[in-house]
């Protein structure tokens, strides 16, 4: 076997390693999964990391197991978290949990007939039918109070971070501890992966392993990937406008491309390795090439042309090149109007706006009146007159001159018009 943890460590996804998992990975095809709680119907970028581990795990060789917790997320998993989480009603959970499989689809192929083909399962299928009292005596027999109020996840909270912890969350441990426990009887899986805060629910899970298992000590293995973070330590995969996330429907792709491409130097030396499959060779290079002209932002838009493509598709890595090329480059109006009014409107997003009727654009608007009096884009129609004698004056990115008249023609998508003067002074018109 290839050394997928040597592979891993060069790009920073190795936090924390149990003994043993190295030489085991290297022995022979090893069955791993990663858990995925269903909080919402969609994942951020965030997930990506996990997602990306499981790529790493097939492309190695090894076959990867994705676990959606229809059962854990009933609970909420309490690591990281100073407060209770709110619990989801069962219609919900069945909601985020189809989501949550729908975009793990996308980048794991769960219909390979491969000898190490993914899995995808639900933990809510083994816990459904398994009583309290099944529970309390065939699991939470085996760890003690001791063993779980030692991990930092119960000893932060119980240290005065928030209200404390209910009985709830504090049995969160055990659960995921038993999914492993189940996935290792039924599939022969010996290694749980996931972020550093997860590190206490793993090893519950490989106690749980070597515990249950009546024919005596079972090998089992934990590894842990670091939480990822900006430089300037705020958060990583948020936006002004919140997540990021991987469904176009929640960003759009044009955001997902702009938030990699607006990635500080530090970050993208360090993201490139994290999140593209790129080779250490290659990545060196790139970051060398960057640090001779970081002004062109090399690294920049190679980790936003990678990671888009990965998340979304090529066709849709070129629409939003092209949109950004329509805000910082030298586009035509045809270009304008390949543009479909979420993207127009995101590519804008906060450039002034007004609206005019579109009856009035259909009749034809002189500029000028346009231009002050329907828009209040300048003060005056003085202002307007010499904007227009001094040549500054654009409509959909073409110059206009006084005369001119707005017409249906103009419309982009049979709603907007651009306005601009100078190279950066932009409004927008908004046919209604």
């Amino acid at each position: 076997m290839k050394n997928l943890v040597a592979e891993l460590q060069w790009r920073g996804l190795v936090h924390d390693m149990m003994p043993g998992t190295e030489e085991q990975l290297l022995k022979e095809m090893t069955t791993a999964y990663i858990g995925f709680d269903p909080t919402s119907d969609s994942l951020h970028i965030g997930s990506l990391v996990p997602i990306i581990l499981l790529v790493h795990l097939e492309r190695f060789g090894h076959k990867p197991i994705a676990l959606v917790g229809g059962a854990t997320g009933m609970i909420g998993d309490p690591s990281g978290k100073s407060d209770e989480r709110n619990l989801l009603d069962e219609a919900t959970l069945t909601h985020n949990v189809e989501g949550i499989k729908r975009v793990l689809s996308r980048f794991i192929n769960f219909e390979s007939t491969a000898a190490n083909a993914p899995i995808l399962v639900n933990n809510y299928d083994w816990m459904k039918n398994f009583t309290f009292i099944d529970f309390a005596r065939e699991v939470g027999k085996r760890i003690t109070v001791n063993y779980m109020m030692a991990k930092d996840s119960v000893k932060k909270r119980l240290s005065g971070e928030g209200e404390g912890m209910s009985f709830t969350e504090f049995t969160y441990q055990l659960i995921q501890g038993y999914d492993f426990y189940h996935l290792h009887k039924h599939y022969h899986c010996v290694l749980q992966m996931g972020g550093s805060d997860q590190w206490g629910n793993i090893t519950t899970g490989t106690e749980l392993v070597r515990r249950m298992n009546a024919e005596g000590a079972k090998e089992a293995f934990a590894m842990t990937c670091p939480l990822i973070t900006k430089s300037d330590g705020s958060k990583f995969g948020k936006s002004e406008g919140g997540n990021i996330w991987l469904d176009a429907d929640k960003t759009s792709v044009y955001k997902f491309y702009q938030f990699w491409l607006n990635t500080t130097d530090v970050d993208a030396e360090k993201y490139i390795k994290i999140f593209t499959f790129l080779d250490e060779p290659t990545i060196n290079a790139l970051i060398q090439e960057h640090q001779q002209a970081p002004h062109l932002r090399v690294l920049q838009r190679k980790l936003a042309e990678e990671v888009t493509v990965f998340v979304h598709s090529k066709a849709d890595y070129d629409k939003a090149v092209e949109a950004s090329n329509i805000l910082f480059g030298n586009a035509t109006a045809d270009d304008l109007k390949k543009l479909d009014a979420a993207t127009f409107l995101e590519v804008f997003d906060g450039v002034p706006q007004a609206e005019v009727a579109k009856s009035e654009v259909q009749s034809g608007i002189d500029i000028v009146v346009l231009l002050n009096e329907k828009s209040g884009f300048l003060k005056s129609n003085g202002e307007a007159r010499r904007a227009l004698q001094e040549n500054s004056i654009a409509v959909n990115r073409e110059k206009v001159a006084e005369g001119y008249t707005l017409t249906a023609a103009d419309l982009i998508n049979d709603e907007f018009v651009l306005l601009q003067r100078g190279k950066k002074n932009y409004f927008v018109i908004r046919a209604v």
